[in-house]
């Protein structure tokens, strides 16, 4: 997997402070892709698209409250 890290300055945190973080992307080539993104107070996004083409989506506020969690590849019963 190829991967980078970038610092990024002063963006909008899920729970709305202007706030500094770090964003990660790893790639496999073969399709599966990780873009995670933590702000320093503490929030989280994550987008992991898989081989099979299913995506999760995650946010996670920097109290532990999760506001979005999503997989395209969930079915109901």
């Amino acid at each position: 997997m190829t991967g980078t890290l970038t610092h990024f300055t002063q963006e909008r945190a899920p729970c709305g402070r202007l706030v500094d973080g770090d964003r990660s992307k790893d790639d496999d080539s073969e399709g599966l892709k990780f873009d995670d993104v933590h702000w320093a107070c503490g929030c989280r996004t994550i987008r992991h698209e898989f081989h099979d083409g299913s995506v999760r989506l995650r946010t996670i506020r920097h109290d532990g409250k999760v506001l979005m969690d999503e997989h395209s590849g969930d079915h109901e019963a």
